[in-house]
């Protein structure tokens, strides 16, 4: 099969293209035939070695942590899915990610795709979606009615955080540049502010829960718009204890746990309506698209996801 592969640590350019073989699946595992793929910031980041530490995995290493497909085969003890069905999945995070034709996925992991949803949409939501889920759901057991700052609102976790806050009816503030203001609102954000204009620690007040993904002064400047007993919860860095005691919050870093049984609920709002992947922009599956699609990833100024199309429908 293809893969898109890295030998050692560095930047784009050690990202190549070969010939690999297909893996073989356990007993409670499916083969994906991989349709579509996307870019997380991780991607670049075990690329370039700085999570080397975190992840040490053996060279060579295929990067890529979404996957979207139909099941090619599946293990004995598989039960739920056949062969041919659509489905998407964050696997686990192993040396052999999703930048192939083949991934092999546990079956705890995957979910079923809506009938209406493209392989691209599919490949948009796991890690992103999983991890606003997580943040808000599982983290800050959000409710109807509570108050929301979500930091970086067009971005890839942004702008699923902010369909899901009100899918729960909360109200919601994002911060973004200028220019994607109409964008972030029309995502469902009630308030919006420009962090290049306003700072919006004077801005806002008595918030419930803060979605902190810039770590540094953002997250610092963030305890002062939560209300005592108020939530923080960081994807950017872990949140300094002596901050949030000092404002009286709870805070917490959240690594992302892959769970087949959350996508099923992102695919069911989805379904639903209240749920749509935002894909900013599309590579090839080759080795200069995924360089490209790493170039891009690294501005820090992609809105919604970037999405590698594998293989047609």
């Amino acid at each position: 099969m293809r893969a898109i592969v890295i030998d050692q640590y560095g930047d784009k350019d050690v990202l190549n293209e070969r010939e690999v073989e297909q893996p073989e699946i356990g007993d409670n595992q499916i083969l994906l035939s991989n349709r579509a793929t996307s870019i997380n910031p991780i991607d670049w980041k075990v690329r370039a070695g700085y999570l080397k530490d975190m992840l040490p995995f053996d060279f060579p290493i295929i990067l890529g942590w979404d996957a979207a497909g139909v099941v090619a085969r599946k293990g004995k003890n598989v039960e739920g899915f056949e062969i041919g069905d659509r489905v998407f999945a964050r696997p686990d995070t192993t040396n052999r990610g999703t930048y192939a034709e083949y991934v092999v996925v546990d079956d705890h992991l995957l979910a079923p795709m809506p009938e209406s949803m493209s392989f691209e949409e599919a490949a948009a939501i796991p890690l992103a979606g999983l991890t606003a889920w997580q943040c808000l759901v599982d983290f800050s057991d959000i409710k109807e009615g509570d108050k929301v700052l979500i930091h970086a609102g067009s971005g890839g976790v942004g702008n699923f955080a902010i369909q899901i806050a009100k899918s729960f009816g909360a109200h919601v503030a994002s911060t973004a540049s200028g220019k994607n203001e109409e964008f972030v609102k029309s995502l469902g954000a009630d308030q919006f502010i420009n962090y290049k204009e306003e700072d919006f620690s004077e801005v806002l007040e008595d918030f419930d829960i803060v979605l902190d993904t810039m770590g540094g002064e953002v997250q610092s400047n963030s305890y002062k718009v939560l209300k005592k007993g108020g939530k923080l919860v960081s994807i950017a860095e872990p949140p300094k204890e002596d901050e949030a005691k000092e404002y009286g919050v709870e805070a917490g870093f959240l690594w992302l746990e892959p769970k087949g049984e959350q996508l099923k609920q992102l695919a069911d709002l989805y379904e639903k309506g209240e749920l749509k992947p935002v894909i900013g922009e599309t590579f090839t599956f080759s080795e200069q698209g995924l360089k490209d699609a790493h170039a891009l990833s690294e501005t820090h100024h992609a809105k919604g996801k970037i999405v590698i199309k594998i293989s047609e429908d």
